[in-house]
């Protein structure tokens, strides 16, 4: 690939500026994938893809699992906690733990712990079914479990389950009455896990979460509730076991001067506390490092302005600060970062399969007959004679004809193959008029436009509210390249539908650095040809979010690590969900189904019109398709 077009493909999908050194391109225009910034070993994606889909027998779309990018993001997560705690003189320690709801999946989880004794990474669980899957796992012994989230008794008996199992469980108090409960649960058992009080602060964050945070969020005691913690606490004699405070300010921060307005404010409420003779330890931060989805490192909702040295530097100079004024302890540092840990470690993997043709570009050229309405012998006098001087002035004629050739056929004055040719001259026009701004140096803003009317629509395989739900439901940026063919130009450009019959399944917004574009450059398809594309940084939140939405299932999967040699290994492959398996999953029953379907059969062949081998043959043919992917073969 020689640089001219490294430099194009670079510049058109900014994979140097998002791809925080994982992702990169070889010399035979395929994305590899690096095991940790700087290291050069690698895994070339095409012929991993090609090694799964001829060799493992696995179809797209899949998920491709890189378990060695969690632990290079939470050793650079400690590093930069480390690295500032050892510059400002910092007192306390950095306690990394990581939320489950952001991808509960085990091998995800236990990646992470793999590094507990390194790191003291830990589990913060808010459900009972998070808490019953992390009560089991073989965390460090100094390492913190957190309890989040709304409490019934069971879930306090279930932590309590995890105390005398030795682990370091910290009841996060949402509200009045759930410290009640803890308290009184406690005092019957003679069981007392740590207390953390979750604080409502009035800072709040940036980005599509700010709302999570200030006065009114959703979770968080009030400055006279704190109080009134403290006070039962002591009432119970359990003042010692208050050890954590908490606060978060919203998922996927943009801008670092939020950041140092939340920890100002938390830190005083942490020094405040400690002043009335309790025995907080702890200051849990929460969540909130972003993750820069369009490399362009500013405050834009799907960017960060911020790198995480800057994030630590930030929270460890700012408590530390405040707690040197106010004359208390350091608290240990205690961080939530799941988004940051996760969110690089997957790459989604779909095909082109399909083009929804705009107009019909095969079509011949089409001929003017003497006996032509008007307005069709116009609209080819446009089309013929269409340059870069009269583009735009054309265009518009172009427009009022073909409103005026509508208006016709809706009065019955001129026919459907009228209006067919018609149409066929209009696009045309459009497709020129758009060829010619593209030469021009200051095109309208209406030729933008007009390029997302006319882009490829590509059908891909795979649906948007399974694999990237948030690309739907909250217009969240994710890189979307091809994975080969890059060292070609691509000629075209194209938005993306997915194959469910929801209209709101496409992606036609992109990561640019300088905007948000409405169109995806991409090498010309032709139909029976394989073309992959990637959706990358969707390890947080999008399998554990996506719906089953037209009951498409979850997609295949491979694990894959690199060794020390260099050579890559194809770890776990997870079969997708099946027919069936969705069936049961919307609590159809199978054998009745079948059951059902040989009844109708067996209509058919006592009345005569099918034999009895035949119905066997379409009972097996039914039940056999059962076992199939949801997803296009």
């Amino acid at each position: 690939m020689n640089d001219e077009t490294l430099q194009t493909i670079q510049q058109v999908y900014g994979i140097e500026n998002w791809s925080a050194g994982y992702f990169d391109i070889n010399s035979r225009g395929h994305i590899i994938v690096h095991p940790d910034k700087g290291d050069p070993r690698y895994v070339d994606l095409k012929e991993l893809v090609d090694t799964l889909l001829a060799e493992r027998k696995l179809q797209l779309p899949m998920v491709v699992r890189f378990p060695q990018l969690l632990t290079a993001q939470l050793r650079k997560l400690s590093a930069a906690y480390h690295a500032a705690i050892q510059e400002y003189g910092y007192q306390g320690l950095h306690y990394p733990v990581y939320p489950m709801k952001v991808n509960p999946r085990r091998e995800v989880v236990e990646e992470f712990l793999r590094d507990s004794a390194r790191c003291r990474v830990g589990l913060e669980c808010g459900s009972k079914a998070e808490l019953y899957a992390a009560v089991a796992q073989n965390q460090a012994a100094d390492s913190l479990m957190l309890c989040n989230g709304f409490k019934d008794e069971a879930f306090i008996e279930t932590a309590l389950l995890a105390v005398r199992a030795g682990k370091r469980v910290t009841i996060v108090v949402e509200k009045l009455n759930e410290l009640k409960t803890v308290i009184r649960i406690a005092q019957k058992t003679g069981v007392a896990p740590w207390i953390g009080l979750r604080a409502k602060l009035y800072s709040r964050g940036s980005g599509k979460w700010a709302s999570s945070g200030g006065d009114a969020a959703k979770f968080g005691l009030t400055t006279s509730e704190l109080l009134k913690c403290v006070h039962l606490l002591k009432e119970a004699k359990l003042d010692s076991q208050l050890k954590l405070l908490h606060f978060h300010i919203g998922s996927q921060i943009t801008d670092i001067k939020r950041v140092k307005n939340a920890m100002k404010e938390a830190a005083r409420v942490y020094a405040k506390l400690r002043q009335l003779d309790c025995g907080l330890e702890f200051m849990d931060i929460g969540g909130g490092l972003g993750v820069d989805y369009d490399g362009s490192q500013t405050r834009f909702e799907s960017s960060v302005n911020y790198t995480v040295q800057e994030f630590a530097n930030d929270v460890v100079y700012v408590i530390k600060a405040v707690c040197d004024e106010e004359n208390v302890p350091h608290p240990h540092l205690v961080t939530e970062s799941g988004r940051f840990m996760t969110a690089y470690h997957t790459v989604f993997i779909t095909s082109i399969r399909d083009e929804i043709e705009t107009f019909a570009e095969d079509e011949a050229e089409v001929t003017i007959d003497a006996d032509d309405p008007q307005v069709i012998t116009e609209l080819k006098n446009l089309c013929d004679s269409i340059n870069g001087k009269n583009y735009a002035e054309y265009y518009h004629d172009a427009l009022e004809h073909k409103d005026e050739l509508h208006t016709q056929f809706n009065l019955g004055l001129i026919s459907l193959e009228d209006r067919a040719k018609g149409e066929v001259l209009f696009w045309e026009i459009c497709a020129r008029a758009l060829a010619e701004s593209e030469e021009d140096k200051f095109p309208d803003d209406e030729f933008s436009n007009l390029k997302k009317i006319l882009a490829q629509k590509y059908l891909c395989n795979f649906s948007l509210f399974r694999s990237v739900p948030d690309s739907w439901a909250i217009h969240q940026l994710f890189p979307i390249m091809p994975i080969h063919r890059l060292n070609e130009k691509p000629q075209d450009f194209a938005t993306l539908v997915d194959v469910t019959c929801d209209s709101d399944g496409k992606i036609d917004r992109f990561v640019d650095l300088k905007d948000v574009k409405e169109t995806l450059e991409l090498h010309h398809w032709q139909d029976g040809e394989d073309y992959f594309l990637g959706i990358f940084l969707t390890g947080a939140y999008q399998e554990v979010m996506g719906s089953h939405h037209n009951l498409f299932g979850n997609c295949n999967e491979a694990h894959v690590v690199i060794d020390n040699d260099g050579r890559y290994h194809i770890t776990k492959l997870v079969p997708g969900s099946t027919i069936n398996d969705m069936m049961q999953f919307a609590r159809y029953d199978k054998s009745q189904m079948s059951a059902s379907f040989r009844k109708l059969l067996m209509v058919q062949v006592e009345s005569g019109r099918m034999t009895r081998d035949v119905a066997d043959r379409l009972i097996a043919e039914y039940e056999d398709g059962a076992m199939r992917g949801t997803y296009l073969d």
